[in-house]
């Protein structure tokens, strides 16, 4: 085989880009913002001025700057785009009309098939970062979330630890506590709607505490990584060898 360079692209085999926010959070393992969380290689690139509060505040002015960046990655050869804020589904559809490649901005795009995946009478539970600000009914249609979709949405805005270290953004976060928060939400949501048979963890940062929630709710957990992780396996196919 012969291999030929492309004008620009300055590395190559990362078929995952990823578009940050503007943010001064840590990023821990198992938070979309980390390296080490995945098996493959993925190449991120900040959206110059999409802040923390922009993105709550649901600021299209800001699709220049999230298009620049996401034709920069598609530039260094990634062959899917996500996200790093379930609220970018405020830019999905027209982001997604605009490139040649697999665009899913938001965790909440799998909102639609875990419904499907049990009875009529069940529900998604969402756990997200503002609860208050993504219940929107413009922002969930992004996505394709409307009103025959039953869901439960509880935010973590009101949770003294996650909105110092997340949202207000003091530069440091310890796991522990956020962990706390988060599964004490899971487990009074899943408490007051016994119909919930799935959960969606919608922040990116909340991925490394999905076990903690599965184990305390007994309940499928869905985030950010297991929607790159399916579009990634999806991409990248493997021959399979085995016994016969």
């Amino acid at each position: 085989m012969i291999y030929k360079a492309r004008e620009g692209q300055i590395s190559y085999g990362e078929v995952i880009g990823i578009l940050m926010l503007d943010t001064f959070t840590p990023f821990i393992p198992g938070d979309v913002g980390n390296a080490s969380t995945y098996s493959f290689p993925v190449r991120f690139e900040t959206v110059k001025g999409l802040t923390v509060k922009r993105i709550f505040n649901k600021d299209q002015t800001a699709y220049d700057s999230l298009l620049e960046s996401a034709q920069n990655l598609a530039a260094q050869g990634v062959k899917a785009i996500t996200g790093d804020c379930g609220f970018m589904a405020i830019f999905q559809q027209e982001l997604a009309n605009k490139m040649d490649i697999p665009i899913f901005l938001s965790s909440m795009l799998q909102v639609q098939f875990m419904a499907s995946l049990f009875g009529k009478n069940s529900q998604v539970g969402i756990i997200s970062a503002n609860g208050n600000s993504i219940n929107d009914k413009s922002l969930l249609t992004e996505v394709g979330i409307d009103d025959s979709v039953p869901i439960v949405i509880r935010g973590l805005e009101d949770k003294p630890y996650f909105y110092e270290s997340v949202i207000k953004e003091v530069g440091q976060l310890d796991p522990a506590k956020i962990e706390r928060e988060v599964v004490e939400v899971a487990k009074k949501m899943v408490d007051e709607n016994p119909e919930i048979k799935s959960i969606l963890l919608e922040c990116s940062v909340l991925p490394p505490y999905a076990k903690a929630v599965q184990q305390a709710t007994k309940l499928p957990v869905f985030d950010y990584l297991t929607m790159i992780n399916y579009v990634y396996s999806s991409l990248i196919k493997h021959e399979y060898n085995g016994i016969y």
